[in-house]
């Protein structure tokens, strides 16, 4: 995070831990809000014991007779996985309209509109097609030759236009880099005009030359950031350029608070370096010439690069070196992290006050006298601008840290769901049968060898109704399994997400590391533990 001027949270703060597929980390917070479920719902890995049924148990019966069915509650909840939650599972195989193919046993009743005695009423699926006993034995496990393969390689990130790749890390300009090297390139080709008033028109082309040199040394500042975490071993995921600077995203935490105080400190390091540099150089140019007043434009402003920075305030860099210090002093990152975050937001309500009465006071080298209506409203408008993002990024240093702190708590083991192994050919009313026996949630299809295949989607099964299930092949609901639809049970925490986001899903087939199942893991419950664990206070 550091930049002229830049308060982004970017240096140090991962961008990922991310929730898979259906929360992306820019709506964590509001998931959290609004249009997530109640993270009450969810049960805690306690509850659910080594291996979890899901967090929201259901106790409709599907496939059961009428008997049992009629002692469901009338107000069972609906399933998690309904079909518009499940945007990338095929549809055409939702709810076939002809009978599948038969296998011995299966009753022979006639399925046709015309000869059906079921009531109508019977055509509304139930609330949930498993019956969950806890009482009973767990489901049998299929067994699938050799060991799981591990996960697709994660797709690069995006932010723009691809400038390069300095130690492998791809460095992006933002869009909003052009806005701002346009602003720039006014504002200086106005100073120009009363230093070199010779230049004319032309200094505008040496104003767009400053921006562009300015922003260099801003791209070195992130590259310092980018060095010293890979020479602690910690992936850098992309540097972006962008408005009011620059950012570089580094995916994990510093091990120690002496490591995260030195990748803080390296960025306003180096431009107070640059600075030196552009100042040792303006001394053997010639003072009023374009070159020297370049030069000096570029030290003063890499000053400034590196005074901002060292503020003592999250996102900034001084902020992260106080996180440090407070980490060291009471052996707890969260408190490092509570301490700089408040004094990032005091220094954003600091800015917006502040920076407008300095600049009508004159302490900022121009007289009150002298500052018109557009100067004093664009003096505001950029302390909104500056104070908007610290406070912005304080408060997501809180939220990634809560929930840092609580990503242990997201393990597959315990949110997978119990499944049974059935074949291709299996009627969903007797796959069904079997698992309510075994207190499973889930279907695997596996072939004569016990090698699991497909996963039978949940949002397709209740699309059936159950006077069809009898007729209706499991092959038919099922979903294709990828390498990456493949997760090993020991898979916990920010793994654990990573993994579920590189192959997005809704189900996830969870094996041992031996190759045998596990179970079965809803992309939704994931979800609502990760909303959950947000949820909670720190």
């Amino acid at each position: 995070m550091d930049e002229s001027g830049q308060p982004q949270s970017g240096t140090g703060e991962a961008t990922s831990p991310r929730p898979p597929a259906a929360v992306e980390p820019d709506a964590t917070e509001a998931r959290a809000t609004s249009g997530a479920q109640d993270p009450g719902e969810a049960e805690t890995p306690q509850d659910q014991g080594e291996r979890g049924t899901g967090t929201e148990p259901q106790d409709a019966v599907a496939g059961q007779p009428e008997s049992a069915a009629a002692q469901q509650p009338a107000d069972a909840e609906p399933d998690s996985a309904a079909p518009q939650q499940t945007p990338d599972a095929p549809q055409s195989t939702g709810t076939p309209q002809t009978p599948g193919p038969q296998t011995p046993g299966t009753p022979q009743a006639d399925p046709t509109p015309a000869t059906d005695s079921t009531p109508q009423s019977q055509d509304t699926p139930p609330a949930h097609p498993y019956d969950r006993h806890p009482e009973r034995a767990t489901a049998t496990s299929g067994k699938r030759k050799g060991a799981i393969k591990g996960p697709t390689k994660r797709p690069e990130p995006r932010g723009g236009l691809l400038m390069g790749r300095p130690f492998g890390v791809p460095v992006y300009v933002a869009p909003s880099w052009f806005l701002v090297a346009a602003l720039i390139t006014w504002v200086f080709g106005g100073q120009l005009d009363r230093v070199l008033p010779e230049l004319g028109a032309a200094r505008y082309l040496v104003s767009l030359f400053f921006a562009v040199a300015f922003y260099a040394s801003v791209l070195i500042h992130e590259l310092a950031h980018t060095v010293v975490a890979l020479r602690y071993k910690l992936p850098v995921r992309r540097i972006q350029l962008q408005f009011f600077g620059g950012v570089s995203e580094i995916e994990k935490e510093s091990e120690t608070p002496g490591r995260e105080f030195m990748l803080a400190f390296v960025g306003p390091l180096l431009s107070l370096v640059l600075s030196g540099v552009f100042y040792a150089a303006m001394r053997v140019v010639e003072p009023g010439t374009v070159p020297g007043v370049l030069l000096a434009g570029l030290m003063i402003s890499n000053v400034i690069v590196a005074a901002f920075n060292l503020l003592p305030g999250l996102p900034l860099d001084g902020g992260r070196m106080l996180r440090a210090v407070v980490w060291k002093l009471t052996g707890k990152p969260m408190s490092g992290t509570i301490a700089a975050a408040w004094v990032g937001r005091a220094l954003a309500v600091t800015v917006l006050i502040g920076l407008p009465l300095l600049t009508q006071s004159g302490a900022l080298g121009e007289g009150a006298e002298e500052a018109g209506g557009m100067d004093t409203l664009m003096d505001a408008l950029l302390a909104a601008i500056l104070a908007a993002i610290i406070w912005t990024g304080a408060g997501n240093s809180l939220r990634m840290a809560r929930l840092r702190e609580h990503l242990p708590d997201l393990r597959a083991r315990t949110l997978t769901r119990r499944a049974v192994p059935v074949e291709s050919e299996t009627p969903l009313s007797e796959a069904l049968r079997r698992a309510n026996e075994a207190g499973a949630r889930a279907l695997v299809v596996v072939d004569a060898d016990g090698d699991p295949h497909s996963l039978v989607r949940e949002a397709a099964i209740v699309g059936i109704p159950e006077h069809r299930r009898p007729w209706v092949p499991v092959s038919g609901l099922a979903q294709d399994l990828t390498d990456g639809m493949r997760v090993s049970a020991e898979l916990a925490g920010e793994e654990l997400l990573d993994t579920l986001r590189e192959t997005p899903a809704t189900e996830y087939l969870v094996v041992e590391e031996n190759g045998a199942i596990y179970g079965v893991l809803s992309a939704a419950d994931v979800e609502r533990a990760f909303v959950k664990a947000m949820a909670r206070p720190s």
